[in-house]
This record gives C-alpha cells, structure tokens and sequence, in this order.
C-alpha cells in the first residue's frame, strides 16, 4: 500500500510517501517539503488570512504529488502551530471546503507516543528501556517507556522555533533559564519510569546537532550509528550564539531555513540532555511521521 503522510508543523509541511505494509518498514518513495513558517502567519494568536490561504495552497500542492505518486491513503495532521490558533477549526473546515483534505489536530501527547512508537520499532526491543526526546518547532515531546508504546508521554511549548521567536535579540540565559524552568517542572514524570538503558533524540534539531558535532552525513543513509553528546551540544551553544544566522547556514547540516533557530534548538537539547541526566543520546531517523504511518497500519490490522 503507498500512503502518504501529510505533516503540517510550525516550521514546515512535509510530505512522505512510503510503500508500507504492516509487519515491515515503511519504505520511502518520494518526499516534498516547503517552509510554511505557520507560525509567522499569525494575526495575535490567530491564523491570518494570508496564512490560511498559503496553507491552502500548499496543502494543495502536496495532496497533486501524492496523487500523482499513486497514494492509497493519505495521512493529513497539524501540531502545535496550528492547534493552539484560536481559529484552528475554523482554518481546518477551509482547508477541508477547498482541498477536500481534513487535517486532523494531534495533541502533545499524541505526537509524543507515535514519535515513541517510531523509535522502538527502528531500535527494536534489545534497546530496552527507552527515553525518546523530539524538538519541534513549538514543542519539545518526551516519552518512555519500555514496551512499544510509553508509560510516559508529555509535550513542553519550548520548541525551537518557538524560543527563538521569543527571545529574538536576547541573551542566551534568559532562554536558557526559561527552557530549564518549563522542562523542570515535568522532567520528573519522566525519570519516574526509569531508569533507561538508551536515551534516543528525533527530528531535524538533533540530526543537525549531531552533523555539526561530527556524526556522518546524510548521504551515508540512516544505519550509520549517529550519537549526541552533552558536552558538545554546550560547548555549541556557546558558539552558536557568537554567529549571525548566515554562519550558522554555512555549518554541516543546518539550512537557511533553520539557521535562525538552531541556536534556540541546541539550547533545547541542553537543557533536556542535563535535565534528564543524558549524557550521550543516540539519533533515530524515524520520528513522528513514521509513527503516525506505524500506527494507522497497526490499526488497519486490528492489532
């Protein structure tokens, strides 16, 4: 079956369309992004009219690709952008009248259990007890467990994008306090289920930490061993800070899209990393797309 997975983020629209059959992995057909910046679209705590009517039309474009890519199913959802407007249901119905696709609204706890589910499946059971930590662009999602799905789940407004807005020229340790203090006040829901025998970061943020502290490029593909360390991610917050958004694009694996934020993203894992007692986290390459494709299969099948 070829499904296609329709993520809109505060950052991003991606879309993924994997060849998935229940009992194997989804395996990657074909894969089309465009910076939506849903968050920048908005008109006090509103989705603006410009905003919609670009989320329409982007919207659009993906659901033509995936048609002409033979999709069965596609899998359309939003995250914390979008789930927080005000006008969020009002925006879903004109995405709905114009597109015919019903965007379905995951919660926080939501997008951390599939992006759990993800990074089991790709470690398998002999990774054990796992601590699974996501950066968003307006969320950071943390959960675990030791079965498939986590005793734990929990999202924290402290995504990247969402702290770099917020603390746009100032300094680092007001943000660095800030995420410490929001992530303190649940990290000891997490530790409860522990301890862990791998702790396993997703997302673009930790990829891009990780290629910036040395860990192999894409091209080598996604079984190369790819770890983080706590030391690093420190010692590059600190640089990251002295560098103007255009040096940081110039680092391995940051894009322009994300050099406004990746300083924001590493103050982020900091903090989680240390909160957490991780002093080196493994990256997963499968996150909360894959879970969402992972799930619905498992559901198809009645299991």
């Amino acid at each position: 079956m070829r499904l296609g997975v329709l993520d809109v983020g505060s950052n991003t629209v991606h879309l993924l369309v994997v060849d998935a059959r229940a009992g194997r992995p989804p395996v990657p057909a074909t894969s089309h992004s465009r910076e939506l910046r849903l968050a920048e679209h908005m008109d006090g705590s509103a989705v603006s009219e410009r905003g919609i009517q670009t989320l329409v039309e982007t919207v659009r474009e993906c659901q033509q690709i995936a048609e002409r890519t033979g999709c069965a199913r596609m899998l359309p959802f939003v995250t914390s952008a979008l789930r927080e407007a005000d006008n969020c249901d009002e925006v879903i119905e004109q995405v709905r009248r114009s597109t015919g696709v019903e965007l379905e609204v995951l919660s926080g706890t939501d997008e951390a259990r599939w992006t759990f589910l993800a990074a089991r499946r790709w470690l398998g059971w002999s990774a054990g007890s796992l601590a699974v930590l996501d950066i968003g662009g307006g969320s950071l999602e943390l959960a675990a467990g030791r079965d498939e799905y986590p005793d734990v789940a929990l999202s924290v407004p402290v995504g990247a994008g969402r702290m770099s807005r917020r603390f746009a020229g100032q300094d680092v340790s007001a943000m660095r306090t800030h995420v410490r203090a929001q992530i303190g006040d649940v990290i000891g829901e997490v530790l409860r289920v522990g301890p862990f025998e791998r702790a396993v970061g997703t997302s673009k943020t930790f990829r891009s930490l990780a290629r910036i502290t040395g860990a192999a490029p894409r091209s080598e593909g996604p079984y190369v061993p790819r770890r983080l360390k706590l030391a690093d991610v420190s010692d590059w917050v600190d640089r990251l800070a002295g560098m103007k958004p255009e040096k940081r694009a110039s680092l391995p694996g940051v894009s322009e899209g994300r050099s406004t934020q990746i300083l924001a993203g590493a103050v982020v894992a900091e903090a989680a990393m240390e909160l957490g007692g991780f002093d080196l986290i493994d990256i997963c390459p499968w996150a909360l797309r894959e879970g969402v494709i992972l799930n619905y299969l498992d559901h198809l099948n009645g299991d």
